[in-house]
């Protein structure tokens, strides 16, 4: 308990320094894993098409818990806001990690489309993973203030106006990585890059 609370306190005195040194962490194992620099298992064809699904159905549950979020604050239901945010992060989380595996240890889909259906892909994964970048510190802040302050010391922290944007950036990459997971996966194909 000594060490929760002693995170806890730290959080509170530097919310800003301890999102950036989580966002950090979190860029060093993307970075590291799309650089080769990580040590990674070999993994199968088999598992990273596996693993690919398997991160569809955890970002719609993440998207699903974002959105029961927004529904329980708007009709002031704190408590359940906060475990349905907080579901949403531990999903991230499980995402995260086995995005790494299949990255590090197997590899990267192309989709099979030509023309616009090939350019709308691109785009849509663009905005998909530019918001995915940009959600990281928005969402840990929004995460480290909810966790380090009460309920009333909440209302004096940017918790709010932070949260609306991890939400709607965050939401919208959910959203666009399932849509270009479907059409990769399930309507156009794919090959291994």
């Amino acid at each position: 308990m000594a060490v929760a609370d002693r995170l806890q306190s730290r959080a509170r005195a530097s919310p800003r320094r301890v999102t950036a040194t989580v966002s950090v962490v979190g860029y060093a194992l993307v970075l590291g894993t799309f650089g080769g620099f990580l040590p990674f298992p070999s993994i199968s064809n088999q598992t990273v098409i596996l693993l690919s699904d398997a991160i569809a159905v955890i970002n719609a549950a993440a998207l699903s818990a974002i959105v029961a979020g927004v529904y329980f604050i708007k009709t002031d239901q704190i408590r359940k806001h906060r475990g349905a945010m907080l579901t949403a992060f531990a999903l991230i989380l499980a995402f995260l990690t086995l995005y790494l595996l299949k990255v590090g240890g197997g590899f990267e889909k192309e989709i099979q489309a030509e023309g616009l259906v090939w350019g709308a892909y691109i785009v849509m994964l663009a905005v998909h993973i530019l918001l995915s970048a940009v959600s990281v510190p928005v969402v840990v802040h929004a995460v480290v203030l909810g966790l380090s302050h009460s309920v009333a010391e909440l209302r004096e922290t940017a918790h709010a106006r932070v949260g609306r944007i991890a939400v709607a950036a965050w939401g919208l990459s959910l959203f666009l990585g399932l849509v270009t997971y479907v059409m990769l996966n399930h309507v156009y194909g794919w090959v291994p890059r």
